[in-house]
C-alpha cells in the first residue's frame, strides 16, 4: 500500500476516494476488447494486437450460452452464474451466501443441466456423519465381504446445503475431497470424477446452532459469492413465471437444455491456462494481497494461496471477457469474491460495524495500479 490510514476509518471507500466495492463479478463482454500494448504478450497474431478473435472461440461461446440457459430458470443472479463458471474454469470451489429462497439450489441444478454434468445435494445437519458424505464400507452378506458404497461426493457438482449446520468433524470430511480430488476410506484412496467442485451454501443471517467454518477450510474455497434479494422488477418476473406455471423441479419444462459438456469445459480450461499475464500484473496482485496483511482492520490477511486464486480467477475472467491477457481491472473485478472469505476482522473493527468488503474496497483504492 502506498498510504495507509491510521485508524479504522478506512472501512468506507468514500472516505478514501475509491469506488464502492462490488458484491460479485461483473458480466463478460460479448465482443473481444482491444489490447493495451503494455500488457500484450510477445508474438501476437498477424494483426499485431496479441490476441485471437475470442468471439469465434467455440468453447467460450458454449459457456456464454450456459448463462443464457440458466437464465431461463433463475432470474437476477447473472453475476453468481458467472462466478460459478469461473470456478469451473479454475477447478475451484464456491461458497454461496444468501438468505433462504434466493434460488441457490435451483441455480446449481440449472447450471449442471446446461453443462450436462452430474450433481448431488446434501443437506448438512448436526447429526450428519463423515461417511454420509464420502461413502463407507458396507457388509455384503452374499459375498461375506465389505464393499465400498460411494457417497454423494462422487459427482461433478456437489451442493453442500447449509454447510455451517454440521459439526467440524463432518465439515472436515470434505477437506481431502476439495484439495486432493479423492477420498480415503479404510486406507484406500478413491479418485473423484472430473470435473469436481463443491458449491456450499450458508445463511448469512441465522447463526444459532451453526458451526462456523474454520479458516483452513474457508481458504479452500476459490470464491465466496453473495446472492442478494432480487430487485422489484426481477421479483415481478419471478412471480410472473410462477403464475404462468413455472415448476422449479422441472427444468426441462422451463426450457433449460444442455448446451455444453465436459469436453467444452476442458477446452475452455486449456484456453484459460494460456492467458497472458504481464509482470506488472503479477506484482499488482502481490501488492493487493500483501496490503491485506498490514491493514489495521484485519487480524488475518490473505495467504499466498489467495494470491494464486486471484491470479487464476483473473485469467478466467479475462478469457470470458474475450481477451487472452489480464488487465488490472480483471484483478479488481475478482478481488472481493476471491479474498473476502480469506481475511479476518479484528474485534475492535467488528464492534465498529466495519465490513470486510469495505476494507477490501479501500485497499483496492489505495494500492497503486500499474500503468
Amino acid at each position: 500500500m502506498s498510504s495507509q490510514p491510521n485508524s479504522y476509518t478506512e472501512s468506507t471507500s468514500q472516505q478514501t476516494g475509491g469506488v464502492p466495492p462490488q458484491q460479485n463479478v461483473p458480466q463478460p463482454d460479448v465482443a473481444p476488447q482491444a489490447m493495451p500494448q503494455q500488457y500484450a504478450p510477445q508474438g501476437g497474431d498477424p494483426a499485431g494486437n496479441g490476441r485471437r478473435s475470442a468471439i469465434e472461440d467455440p468453447a467460450r461461446q458454449s459457456l456464454l450460452n450456459v448463462r443464457t440457459e440458466v437464465g431461463k430458470a433463475v432470474v437476477g443472479q447473472d453475476p453468481t452464474v458467472t462466478g460459478m463458471l469461473i470456478a469451473l474454469l479454475c477447478g475451484g470451489h464456491v461458497l454461496l451466501e444468501g438468505v433462504p429462497g434466493v434460488a441457490k439450489t435451483l441455480l446449481v441444478r440449472a447450471l449442471s443441466t446446461a453443462l450436462s454434468l452430474d450433481t448431488k445435494r446434501v443437506q448438512f445437519t448436526p447429526d450428519l456423519m463423515p461417511g454420509d458424505v464420502t461413502g463407507s464400507l458396507v457388509y455384503d452378506s452374499h459375498s461375506s465381504e465389505f464393499t465400498f458404497r460411494e457417497g454423494p461426493v462422487f459427482t461433478n457438482i456437489m451442493l453442500a446445503d447449509e454447510i455451517n449446520r454440521t459439526p467440524p468433524k463432518t465439515q472436515a470430511s470434505l477437506l481431502e475431497a476439495m484439495e486432493e480430488r479423492q477420498v480415503s476410506v479404510d486406507g484406500v484412496s478413491r479418485p473423484l470424477p472430473s470435473p469436481f467442485i463443491v458449491a456450499a451454501t450458508q445463511n448469512p443471517v441465522e447463526y444459532e446452532g451453526t458451526y462456523p467454518l474454520p479458516e483452513a477450510q474457508l481458504d479452500r474455497f476459490l470464491l465466496k459469492l453473495t446472492m442478494p434479494l432480487p430487485g422489484r422488477a426481477e421479483e415481478i418476473e419471478v412471480i410472473r413465471r410462477h403464475a404462468s406455471g413455472f415448476d422449479p423441479r422441472d427444468l426441462a419444462a422451463a426450457g433449460v437444455r444442455p448446451v455444453a459438456g465436459a469436453a467444452e469445459l476442458a477446452a475452455a480450461q486449456a484456453a484459460v491456462a494460456h492467458v497472458a499475464v504481464a509482470p506488472e500484473i503479477l506484482a499488482y496482485i502481490v501488492d493487493v494481497v500483501r496490503a491485506t496483511r498490514s491493514a489495521p482492520s484485519f487480524q488475518l490477511g490473505v495467504s499466498p494461496r489467495g494470491a494464486t486464486a486471484l491470479l487464476n480467477t483473473s485469467k478466467a475472467w479475462a478469457w470470458l471477457s474475450g481477451r487472452t491477457f489480464v488487465t488490472p481491472d480483471d484483478v479488481k473485478a475478482l478481488s472481493l469474491p476471491c479474498l473476502r472469505h480469506r481475511v479476518g476482522l479484528r474485534p475492535e473493527a467488528q464492534m465498529d460495524g466495519i465490513q470486510v468488503d469495505d476494507v477490501l474496497g479501500s485497499i483496492l483504492a489505495s494500492v497503486p495500479v500499474p500503468r
